[in-house]
């Protein structure tokens, strides 16, 4: 399964923010620009980690922020925040984080399919710096292997 397209509004690079929170709520909104979600899907991923911590900290550097399919859910979606400085999240071992994906996903195979395509990307240990450096959509979208949404899938 292709991993979602990645519009122009699911794109935030060098957010500032003060807190974990703070990066997935940009996250959040990032999936709500793009038409994916409701506003109440990123207050139920904030949820997800308060209740289970931060195992959404996947490797160094990286969170990859998501919550159960749910109502709030209108189609998959996929958002990526760059932040300007890291933030911790509490991991420890992969704090702090440069790098925030969002994931919506409306069922739960998919759910196991989508993060199961990222973590074939996130394989090249090159990847994460090279997603916290960049400095324009596209170079991320490259990185990621995925269109925007009106191209074909790579």
């Amino acid at each position: 399964m292709p991993l979602p397209p990645l519009p122009p509004e699911a794109i935030a690079i060098g957010v500032h923010v003060d807190d974990w929170r703070a990066a997935v709520t940009a996250a959040g909104e990032a999936l709500e620009r793009s038409g994916a979600t409701a506003p109440e899907y990123t207050q139920r991923m904030i949820a997800v980690i308060e209740e289970f911590g931060a195992y959404v900290v996947i490797a160094p550097g990286l969170a990859l922020a998501h919550a159960r399919p749910g109502p709030d859910v209108h189609s998959e979606g996929l958002s990526i925040v760059t932040l300007a400085d890291p933030v911790a999240f509490g991991h420890p071992h992969n704090d702090p984080v440069s790098v925030v994906l969002g994931l919506a996903v409306t069922s739960s195979d998919e759910h196991v399919l989508l993060v199961a395509e990222l973590a074939n990307v996130f394989n090249d240990a090159l990847v994460i710096p090279s997603l916290a450096a960049a400095t324009d959509a596209d170079t991320i979208r490259a990185l990621l292997g995925v269109p925007t949404s009106t191209e074909e899938p790579s």
